[in-house]
Order: C-alpha cells, then structure tokens, then sequence
C-alpha cells in the first residue's frame, strides 16, 4: 500500500498521578530519521522508542514530542530546601554586587529547577504507559500516511494517463513523417530549379528521418509508465523505485523534444516534460 511520508498524530493517556500527551510529525526525508523529545523521567525510552519505530516505518523524518503533565496538588509538592537556600545565597550575593538590581518575585524561585520537588512518579508505570501511548500514536500516524498515500497514488495514476494520451497524439503526429520530409525536400529543390537523382533523394530523406525518429522514445515511455503502474500496485516502500523511473521518463521526454522537428510534436515533448516533474514532486512524498 501507498504510503505519504507527510501526517500527523497525537495520543493522550493518564495515569495515577499524571498525564501524558504524544504528538509526532512527519515529512518527507531520504531515509528514516527518527527525532525524540522526552522529559527526564521518560529518558531511558529512546532507544525502545525507536526500535518501535524502525519496525513500522522505512522513511520519513519524524518528530516524536512526549510533554508530561504531573498532577500539582499541594500535598505531593514539597519545596526542596537545600536548593532553595543555594538560589537564596547567590541572590543574596547579587544584592551586594548589584544593590539597585530588582527583586525577584517568589513564584519565579519556585519555578527555578530542582527547588520545588514535584510527588515522585512510579517510574515503571510511566514507562508502560508511554510505550503503549506511542504504539497508538505510531498506529494513527501510518493510518494518516496511508490516507495521503491513496490520494497520492491516484494523482500520479492521473499523470500517467495524459502522459499516455501525450505519447498516442505524437506517434499520431509523426506517422508518415519519411512523406513528408520528402515533400517538403523535393518542393526545396522545385524552388531552387535543381534536378536530384531519386536515388540520391530517397538517401537524404532516410538520413533526415533517422534523425528525427521517435519511434524508439515513444516505445520507452510507455514501458516506464507501464512499469510505473505496476509499482504503484507493489508492496512497499515505493518511493526510490517511483523516483528512479521519473528520471527515466524525465530522460526520454528531452530525447524526443530535441529530436522533434514539427512544432506539435515538440509542444507535446513540452507538456511532456511538465507533466513528468508534477508526478516527479507528489513521488518526493511517497514512503
């Protein structure tokens, strides 16, 4: 299945004593880059975090924030005296080195880190309801991808079949080109009151329509986009395999807009060209 690289998910669980809230981000990135921010107590996760992660999903770069709320009732909050008599002794010393410096106000010592001790957390408890928060997370994250990636699909599929309808119009456009270059070669010479050996003729027309044959691009373009149609239906990922063959396309379609010598066909090779890089951009966010 399609997956985008772009989404967002969130996850809420509470326990006794507090609350925790997961949000992850995701974007487009060449490979997975797995981004974690977690409070102290939460630190030992990482590295389960992101074995979780890894086995769900291939690329992407995905920020990963855990904000923990602890319940702040009076009872389970206690002032840690020895530091706040160190916060006090070195305002205290500010006073005499700074005398008109201004008080600070009692809240923001209290806010000062390590001098109101919050109720000590069951640690083992945090930890289990993290994981199984992220795992919900992590859950809702790829449904959201998948969502993306169908819309995806669906645009690229889109694409292919005006590059389909584009390849069909210029294969209509050069059949019966060797008629034509010899018209228009022969009407040169009529101009010019200048008699040519047929033979020699028919030679200069072949060489002139080697050059400007298409036959061989056409064909490969609907190679790419019948492969590209298969990939799409492929399990995944999808991503460099889709890449790969834009460039492919993108390779043909200059090819045949610098051999193009009508004006339609080349105006197609054009649209061509335009339509390649808008699948080319929508692929850059397939996983």
């Amino acid at each position: 299945m399609i997956q985008s690289m772009t989404a967002y998910a969130s996850s809420v669980a509470q326990a006794d004593g507090f609350t925790l809230q997961w949000e992850l981000r995701s974007v487009n990135h060449r490979y997975l880059e797995p981004q974690f921010r977690l409070p102290d107590a939460a630190r030992s996760l990482e590295l389960p975090l992101r074995d979780s992660l890894r086995s769900k999903l291939r690329r992407g770069k995905v920020d990963c924030t855990l904000k923990l709320d602890v319940s702040s009732d009076a009872d389970q909050n206690q002032v840690n005296r020895p530091a706040l008599l160190k916060v006090l002794a070195l305002l205290e010393q500010v006073r005499r080195d700074a005398p008109e410096a201004k008080d600070p106000d009692p809240l923001d010592i209290l806010r000062w880190p390590g001098v109101l001790a919050e109720a000590e957390l069951n640690l083992d408890t945090l930890r289990q309801t993290a994981l199984s928060a992220f795992e919900e997370a992590t859950h809702e994250l790829i449904q959201h991808r998948r969502r993306e990636g169908e819309k995806l699909k669906q645009l690229v599929q889109d694409r292919l079949t005006e590059v389909e309808g584009l390849v069909s119009r210029i294969r209509g456009i050069t059949n019966g080109l060797a008629e034509q270059q010899r018209q228009q070669l022969s009407a040169k010479l009529a101009k010019l009151d200048t008699r040519v050996d047929a033979e020699r003729l028919e030679q200069e027309v072949a060489v002139l329509v080697q050059k400007s044959d298409v036959d061989e691009e056409l064909d490969r373009l609907d190679i790419h986009v019948a492969e590209t149609r298969q990939s799409l239906d492929r399990e995944g990922p999808h991503g460099r395999r889709l890449d790969f063959l834009m460039q492919e396309l993108n390779r043909e379609a200059n090819t045949l807009a610098s051999k193009s010598i009508l004006a339609e066909s080349a105006q197609c090779a054009v649209d061509l060209k335009v339509i390649i890089e808008q699948m080319r951009e929508q692929i850059q966010n397939i996983e």
